[in-house]
């Protein structure tokens, strides 16, 4: 139980600062204001926002559970998540809150926005490379290599 609530603590954590806090400011500094009419773009935006932040809860709960630990880098799982939403692609959380900011993009129609979407993305990709996957080849070893073998880093195979 007391995984969970450091999970929901960190997820809160990120979520605030990263997908709603920094849009938020974006939005502002480029003037962007809420549509007043909700249109065919606000509609495929807020279903695509969703289709992530589930999508990003469904990673949450599969680190807790299967894992045994949470997203935040200075408390991760205990074991290798390679099932669930990581059986099809090794990072899906992260996919799923770009989603979520391209839904915003979309639904606000901003290109501010879609900018901050792609910045994450690189960001993301960055910190994926840099950290996250030698950390988990030095944690994990022969375990890591062939889960990275047979699953792809951002896109999933065909089948």
């Amino acid at each position: 139980m007391f995984v969970l609530a450091r999970a929901v603590t960190y997820a809160a954590l990120f979520i605030g600062l990263v997908l709603v806090f920094l849009p938020r400011q974006v939005l502002t500094w480029s003037g962007i204001v809420a549509p007043t009419t909700v249109g065919p773009a606000q509609i495929a935006g807020l279903i695509v926002a969703a289709l992530g932040a589930a999508l990003a809860i469904w990673c949450v709960v599969t680190f807790v559970v299967i894992g045994r630990g949470t997203p935040a880098p200075f408390d991760p799982p205990r074991a290798l998540v390679t099932r669930g939403p990581y059986g099809m692609v090794r990072n899906p959380m992260y996919i799923g809150a770009a989603l979520a900011l391209a839904g915003a993009a979309l639904y606000y129609q901003s290109l501010p926005l879609l900018g901050y979407t792609a910045g994450f993305l690189l960001v993301t990709h960055l910190f994926v490379i840099g950290y996250e996957e030698p950390t988990l080849r030095r944690m994990f070893g022969a375990m890591y290599e062939e889960y990275c073998a047979r699953v792809r880093r951002w896109v999933p195979r065909r089948r």
